[in-house]
């Protein structure tokens, strides 16, 4: 100290030494003093005069602070005096914080210089900056707080050579990422600065930190420091975010992978009160949505930008954007941006386009988003950034959205505009802006109705119906006339510049559409006379569009109109403008600057309305048109017909690919079905088997306790619960022997039904047998027949007497049954009072038990056996009906044989009586003449005799 004294001028005379001389003892004390006090009291001196004599301490004192930082490192006081020297050293902020509105406009270009030449002379070793690294981990304050300040200041500096050396040195950014936890939020917070530094414009050190686990740990600093109603320190940490998410694909995907989209959602949780918003909160919600942007970026790849606006919606963050969108009082910075916003979030995305066509905002009565959003877009009092913002919005819910498209365009058709006027829809907006006299107005308005029709020709056929009243009292007009009339009056040259993308994007690609536009015999005078003109320069823009329109005119002419042909219309160019000239009118539009600017981006990003000319789709269609129609007027006849020829054989292979696509589509969608009906099967049959599997398991389980059951009754016949038990089983015996019984009983029924039916059979067979004796009787010529019948009638006599024994056996068996039954039934009622002693049942029951169950498995083999005679008796029955149906075939033939022999008998007794007649009165005659005659009774004893004959012959028959 007394050192210090003396150094920096004490009350001893003499002169006074200069700023440089005393950083010169002090530098000379640093190096030469073996005292650690006297080195710190140094270092402390030089950490005081860094701020005046920057220049002197820096080039002066450098080294030896190194030298301190590489050898006091046991000391954190000197280390930290000598970390703040060369923090006021190399660190500009400090300088200009100190400057004067007075001093020269040069100076900070020389601090600049000076902080970068310290810089540079610093890392000039690598060593330092490693060193530097090892000190950060220091847990000391004094320590890691001026070396991380000092860190940051070297990457502002130079920051790729810092980034380099912290990549390539061994846990660089690792160490630098634990400040992230620091407790001490001080330290905490300038980490944070450190690591914007770190990252800025670095790929490889944005995914090393992203992977150690940056996202989680930033967010969740926003989120302790109150989200968007935070302070400082969220904006800085959103900064960071940034510089992590900003074209780094990779980062972009881990940070959707691991649901962190979904913790933005709080971030724009906005209450009903909107008045009064601080700096802060603006700034800090205005990076909020820059960062969702960043996911959702038309420059991303397509893929992630899809996934990412998916996860959106999902999370519910687009909803949450859009209740933003239409709250009142938030500033007019913050709802440009949050219509930026939604925009791309929806861009290209039919499910959150579906969603944003479905929101309303909070009026009465009701109007869908859009409607709001165009009615500002055409109203010139807006502000020309929110107005610029409501077309990028319109824009990106028609990409790619022909559902979209068709709704636009549906309000403008006759069968669908409102007759009573109570709504204002899109397309009215949009006619209403396309003819005002806003030229902003007119630009807009045309390049959103471009939108609605970009690539699609089926809208832009429809288009052509749209019927226009320009005045009381004059027919309608169609948009398309409209159009070209008010570009033939010779308005502004930007509403002139948005009609023209307007037409040239409606005529491209519909053959119908060019057709009308010729049928009007002054278009085309009108586009070559502004073609041939020598313009301004203002003018060369319209030139060329009008040109591009022209050409559009001759590409797409389907050479309908006999006046119009593309012959007709090359001859007309090369007679009033020249091919050259076409050529070079045409390429106007791609060299002008507004162009250039309208091509990098979708987003429009006009400076000022005057710059608000070309549209970022249209620059496409001119890039793609802009070559083919140069082609196309340098082409003879025969070159067109032979393109024509060619397109419409790719006209027809196209329709051929798309019918194959459309039933390649629905065969897709059946397998897709069919998968699906196959899950459903395959889970419905695992479920069955998983319930199969569970009742098999549960009958297992009940088998396992019922002869555990069996297994206690047999060993428990000394305890007392012995007697439930045999009751239990006694009870299951029971039940047994009541389902034997009534299977007896349905034995028994049908017993007697077959009874029943053998004893019909019975009386068909006696009576068949009765009138087979009635004609033995009677027919003595057919003989031989009635033989064959006996013979039969004998067959059928022994099948009868079969199954009358069986049938004996059978009631002989159920007999048995009925007397086991009975049996049974016995030993049943003299168990139960048996079981009362509970000494003797255990002796008895299981006697009991073991006969019960010999008895009813022979009931058992009984049942089945008479199930056996049972079907053996059906095919008895079936054969004995087959039978009696034979012998009833056989008693009608015998029948008829009856009545026949029956008439036969009755003409033999006429001839008989007759007969008789004439023998009597022969008698009488040989009486008369006294011939001896025989009397009737010897006859009568003969006919006798023959008769006993006959008797004796049938019963020996």
């Amino acid at each position: 100290m007394n050192f210090l004294r003396g150094v920096m001028g004490g009350p001893s005379a003499g002169p006074q030494p200069s700023g440089a001389e005393t950083i010169q003892k002090l530098c000379d004390r640093v190096a030469s003093s073996t005292l650690l006090d006297d080195r710190r009291d140094a270092v402390r001196a030089l950490k005081s005069l860094s701020k005046k004599y920057r220049l002197e301490v820096g080039i002066q004192a450098m080294e030896h602070l190194i030298h301190v930082l590489q050898t006091d490192r046991s000391d954190s006081e000197i280390i930290g005096y000598a970390l703040d020297t060369l923090y006021n050293v190399i660190s500009n902020d400090l300088e200009e914080e100190e400057q004067d509105d007075s001093e020269e406009e040069n100076l900070p270009k020389q601090v600049d210089d000076l902080g970068s030449q310290f810089t540079e002379i610093f890392i000039k070793q690598q060593e330092n900056v490693t060193l530097l690294l090892t000190l950060v981990e220091e847990f000391d304050f004094h320590v890691r707080w001026p070396g991380v300040k000092l860190l940051t200041s070297l990457l502002k500096q130079q920051g790729p050579q810092v980034q380099q050396i912290i990549l390539v040195s061994p846990m660089g950014v690792s160490r630098l990422m634990d400040l992230l936890a620091d407790s001490r939020e001080v330290i905490r917070n300038d980490g944070v600065l450190l690591l914007q530094q770190l990252t800025k414009s670095n790929a490889a050190i944005q995914k090393i930190v992203a992977f150690e686990n940056a996202f989680e740990r930033l967010l969740d600093i926003i989120t302790e420091e109150g989200n968007s109603d935070g302070g400082i320190v969220v904006e800085d940490c959103l900064l960071l975010l940034q510089n992590l998410l900003k074209n780094n694909n990779s980062n972009q995907n881990f940070f959707k992978e691991g649901s962190y989209i979904q913790r933005m959602k709080p971030w724009f949780e906005v209450g009903d009160d909107n008045c009064g918003w601080s700096a802060q909160k603006v700034t800090n919600l205005h990076l909020m949505l820059q960062l969702v942007r960043v996911l959702v970026s038309p420059t991303n790849p397509p893929g992630a930008t899809s996934s990412c606006q998916k996860a959106m919606f999902h999370c519910g963050l687009l909803q949450q954007l859009c209740t933003i969108l239409m709250a009142t009082g938030v500033p007019a910075d913050i709802l440009t941006e949050t219509i930026n916003t939604v925009s791309e979030v929806i861009r290209g995305c039919q499910m959150n386009q579906d969603y944003f066509a479905s929101v309303n905002a909070p009026s009465n009565p009701p109007r869908p988003a859009i409607v709001v959003l165009l009615m500002s877009m055409v109203n010139e009092r807006q502000p020309f950034v929110l107005r610029c913002a409501v077309l990028y919005c319109f824009q990106c819910f028609l990409y790619k959205n022909q559902k979209g498209q068709g709704e636009i365009v549906s309000t403008l058709l006759p069968s669908t505009i409102d007759a009573t006027g109570n709504s204002v829809s899109a397309g009215q907006l949009l006619c209403g802006g396309l003819f005002s006299t806003d030229s902003l107005s007119n630009w807009c308005a045309a390049v959103a109705l471009a939108h609605a029709l970009q690539e699609n020709a089926t809208l832009k056929e429809q288009l052509l119906r749209v019927q226009l009243a320009t005045s009381i009292g004059n027919p309608p007009v169609s948009l398309l006339q409209q159009c070209t009339n008010i570009l033939s009056q010779g308005s502004k040259v930007q509403t002139r510049v948005g009609l023209l993308m307007l037409l040239c994007t409606w005529l491209s690609n519909c053959s119908i559409a060019v057709t009308h536009f010729l049928h009007n015999p002054a278009n085309v005078p009108f586009l070559t006379g502004q073609i041939a003109e020598n313009l301004g320069e203002e003018e060369q823009l319209v030139q060329g569009l009008c040109a591009l329109l022209l050409g559009i005119s001759i590409y797409y002419n389907d050479n309908s109109l006999e006046n119009y042909r593309k012959e007709k219309l090359k001859q007309l160019i090369e007679k009033r403008i020249g091919r050259e000239n076409f050529i070079e009118k045409l390429g106007f539009i791609s060299k002008h600057e507004l162009y250039s600017r309208a091509a990098q981006k979708p987003q429009p990003g006009f400076s000022s309305p005057d710059h608000m000319m070309f549209d970022h789709e249209f620059t496409k269609l001119v890039k793609e048109l802009e070559g083919v129609i140069s082609k196309a007027i340098y082409k003879s006849s025969e070159e067109d017909k032979k393109e024509e020829e060619v397109k419409k054989t790719l006209e027809q292979h196209d329709n051929i690919v798309t019918h194959y696509k459309k039933v390649i589509r629905e065969q897709d969608q059946e397998l897709e079905e069919l998968k699906q009906r196959i899950n459903t099967l395959t889970s419905q049959n695992e479920q069955l088997q998983a319930t199969v599997t569970q009742q098999v398991s549960q009958i297992q389980q009940h088998k396992d306790q019922y002869n555990l059951l069996k297994v206690q009754l047999g060993k428990d016949t000394q305890h007392h619960n012995s007697h439930g038990d045999t009751l239990q089983m006694n009870g299951i015996q029971m039940e047994e022997v009541s389902k034997l019984k009534e299977e007896l009983e349905e034995w028994k029924n049908k017993h007697e039904l077959l009874q029943g039916q053998l004893r019909e059979k019975d009386s068909l067979i006696e009576k068949l047998k009765s009138s087979q004796l009635e004609m033995g009787t009677t027919e003595q010529s057919s003989q031989m027949s009635k033989s064959g019948g006996l013979e039969h009638n004998n067959e059928l006599q022994k099948e009868l007497e079969m199954l009358r024994s069986q049938i004996q056996l059978q009631s002989a068996e159920i007999s048995k049954l009925q007397m086991e039954n009975q049996k049974l039934q016995v030993m049943s009622t003299t168990a139960d009072p048996a079981l009362g002693d509970s000494g003797a049942t255990a002796a008895r029951g299981s006697g009991l038990e073991g006969r019960l169950e010999q008895e009813i498995q022979e009931l058992k083999n009984e049942v089945k056996a008479l199930s056996e005679e049972k079907e053996s008796l059906k095919q008895h029955l079936d054969s004995s009906s087959s039978t009696v149906a034979i012998l009833q075939d056989e008693k009608s033939k015998l029948q008829r044989e009856v009545a026949e022999s029956k008439k036969e008998q009755d003409d033999l007794l006429v001839l008989l009586a007759d007969q008789d007649q004439k023998l009597s009165a022969l008698k009488i005659t040989l009486k008369d003449l006294g011939v001896p005659v025989e009397d009737e009774d010897d006859i009568e004893s003969g006919d006798q005799g023959d008769e006993d004959e006959d008797g004796d012959e049938e019963e020996q028959d």
